[in-house]
């Protein structure tokens, strides 16, 4: 392989000699960006584990964080935010409490889905100092792209994810595309 060509253009050389009647050009984009989300998802959780925080530790204890003071939200939002089930957020939730992180208040109820989950003060502490570092590990990926990149990029990938959110839930044909 030379500098210009990755794994993904031999898989597209292959299937344009096996397949020359189809146009494979949108593999090359979506099997580059299957790839790159791997290897970013590597780099992401790698600062994670330096804090003791598994990903989906990490963005639930992000969310409370983000809401502001008492840092404190109902699980149905949390499991809203975190596109997880309330059943797998209270395991979430279960081990964080017990290292001290989260805490359950509010009501009385039995039901622990109805109480309120809010950081800590250790909870707090230790994702101010993780997020720095899960910032500085972000800009120092985003390096990696020159300026014109970094400008352009995340208008094309909004405008690409509202197409496909946009398209999500209609029947697609058998050439796969959305039909109206």
């Amino acid at each position: 392989m030379t500098a210009d060509r990755d794994h993904v253009d031999e898989i597209l050389d292959e299937w344009r000699r096996e397949r020359p009647d189809l146009d494979v050009s949108p593999q090359g984009i979506i099997g580059r960006l299957h790839r790159l989300a791997a290897a970013l998802t590597e780099e992401l959780v790698a600062v994670y584990a330096a804090f003791g925080l598994s990903e989906a530790e990490f963005d639930l204890l992000c969310t409370l964080r983000r809401a502001g003071e008492p840092y404190a939200r109902q699980p149905a939002d949390l499991a809203r935010a975190t596109m997880v089930t309330t059943g797998g957020l209270t395991k979430r939730i279960d081990r964080l409490a017990a290292r001290g992180l989260v805490r359950r208040s509010g009501p009385t109820a039995r039901d622990r889905r109805s109480k309120l989950v809010a950081l800590t003060p250790a909870g707090r502490e230790l994702i101010d100092n993780a997020f720095e570092a899960h910032m500085a590990n972000e800009a120092r990926l985003v390096a990696l792209l020159d300026s014109s990149d970094r400008e352009g990029l995340p208008h094309t990938l909004r405008a690409w994810q509202r197409g496909l959110t946009e398209g999500v839930g209609r029947p697609r044909g058998q050439d796969g595309r959305a039909k109206a």
